[in-house]
């Protein structure tokens, strides 16, 4: 009899779908829309919108495509999980209506109000309580949000993140989860709860939240509406819910202290488990609740995240003439490691966390105009994402989360050849790639939010490793050359204190 899982990995360049057999977990077919990245709105400089009935419309057409390739029955659907572009601020009245566009993960509006919280507030409290600044997060994005546009703000009834509103278009239900809050800023580590004091600093009353759902579990059902719209069955149980890089980690098995996940799509990230609460002084790295915590055994993930990574990919191609990403790769290995020396910084995609939320733009350095030609430039442009992916594992280590071994999926920058040379050769660490994607993730994590897989384990037997690059330390030696010129010329960039 057939039994299928779906999940939906809402990015902010496009949607994601995958059918997995409930029985093998194996993926049948998935189907992604639209074929161009979705466009970022950004109405002034450092600013990053999206409209929230975008991302619906994607899962409706998405969804369509998924069911052309391979049709198949809607009450054949055991359960639905959602994967979703973290950070971002949907807010809606009381019909559930948008009241202006969602402000998404890379928009910078709010940083000095997150450093102004970080000042009154305190580091004690806000590094020991909440783990992380304030910083450019979900919460100080509501407060700008009540200091300039107040007419909007009288009018939210709920606020949530991307994956909450799409759970709401397909179920009629305004939720969150306790992950989801810490992403926000909005959790309460030390206390085991909603972040009281900083709501009461903001003055936001905690009602706009929404309620609180388990990450792995029944949240709620498919409404007649989405069901008729997706081809779905009404009732449908949504049984999974996370942010992409938490999701990202579940999708390659990363549940553990010590283990290391990487993704290299529209941001560049690399996520490690703990159980220890630590952080940053400086607010560089991020610490939010993993998806499989529990009160009485937290599991957390510490993230260090380079906004300026797929986009950067992306923004190349266009340049050069829309050239396909393969073709791209095969020009970067056509330069010599280090790019004969061009430097190129990936900062173009608003404030970078690693940089402590300055935001200094993309650069490119030492370029010479009988030197270098396109092929240095993207070769120099994946270097200095990988470099600055290692400046965050760096960081990373000073709070005791280090990276003998880093898994990955098999997709974005790490189809590319000289990206994994460069990765692991520059971090030390081994990179393992697997068959798996976002969406794959949130599928079987419906599956184990809805009792058909009663292990991890068991969610993930059809988890395969697909290749494996180790670090040379012949390559090792050129490749700490070419990341400590980097680095030493970014250090003489004003502003940023690295």
């Amino acid at each position: 009899m057939a039994a299928y899982l779906v999940g939906y990995d809402i990015g902010s360049s496009s949607v994601k779908v995958a059918l997995v057999d409930a029985n093998t977990g194996q993926l049948v077919a998935s189907a992604t829309s639209p074929d161009q990245e979705m466009k970022i709105l950004s109405p002034q400089s450092g600013w990053g919108e999206q409209q929230p009935e975008d991302w619906w419309q994607e899962v409706i057409r998405a969804t369509g495509r998924l069911k052309k390739k391979y049709p198949f029955d809607g009450a054949d659907v055991l359960a639905i999980g959602i994967a979703y572009q973290m950070h971002g601020l949907v807010v809606v009245d009381k019909n559930f209506d948008v009241l202006r566009p969602a402000i998404i993960w890379c928009d910078s509006r709010a940083v000095s109000i997150g450093q102004q919280a970080l000042r009154d507030l305190g580091e004690t409290y806000c590094l020991g309580d909440l783990l992380n600044s304030p910083g450019n997060f979900t919460a100080a994005k509501l407060k700008w949000v009540k200091e300039h546009e107040p007419e909007v703000y009288e009018q939210i009834h709920k606020i949530m993140l991307p994956g909450d509103y799409i759970a709401l278009r397909l179920s009629g239900e305004a939720q969150t989860t306790i992950s989801g809050l810490s992403e926000g800023i909005l959790w309460d580590f030390k206390n085991n709860q909603v972040a009281q004091h900083l709501l009461d600093y903001f003055a936001i009353d905690p009602s706009l939240l929404s309620d609180v759902v388990p990450t792995f579990g029944f949240q709620a059902k498919v409404s007649h509406e989405a069901a008729n719209l997706l081809g779905l069955k009404a009732g449908t149980p949504i049984t999974y819910r996370a942010g992409d890089q938490p999701n990202n980690a579940f999708s390659l098995n990363v549940l553990r202290a010590g283990e290391v996940a990487a993704t290299a799509g529209t941001s560049g990230v690399i996520y490690g488990i703990t159980q220890e609460t630590s952080s940053d002084r400086q607010g560089r790295i991020n610490t939010f609740v993993h998806v499989n915590s529990q009160p009485e055994d937290p599991h957390l993930g510490v993230l260090a995240c380079v906004n300026g990574t797929g986009i950067l990919n992306s923004w190349l191609r266009r340049l050069v003439g829309n050239l396909s990403y393969y073709q791209l790769n095969d020009l970067a290995a056509q330069a010599p490691i280090g790019s004969a020396n061009l430097l190129f910084y990936p900062f173009g995609n608003g404030a970078e966390r690693i940089l402590g939320n300055a935001n200094p733009g993309a650069n490119l350095k030492n370029l010479s105009l009988t030197t270098h030609q396109i092929e240095h430039v993207v070769r120099a442009a994946q270097e200095g994402i990988v470099f600055a992916l290692t400046m965050g594992l760096r960081i990373m280590e000073s709070v005791g989360v280090s990276a003998q071994v880093v898994r990955a999926g098999e997709a974005n920058m790490f189809l590319s050849p000289v990206f994994r040379e460069a990765f692991v050769n520059t971090t030390g660490a081994t990179l393992e790639l697997y068959n798996t994607d976002g969406a794959q993730g949130a599928a079987r994590g419906a599956g184990v939010g809805a009792g058909i897989y009663t292990t991890f384990e068991e969610a993930f037997a059809s988890l395969k490793r697909v290749s494996l690059t180790e670090p040379v330390p012949a390559l090792q030696v050129a490749y700490a050359d070419a990341f400590d010129r980097w680095h030493s010329q970014l250090q003489t960039t004003e502003s940023i204190n690295v």
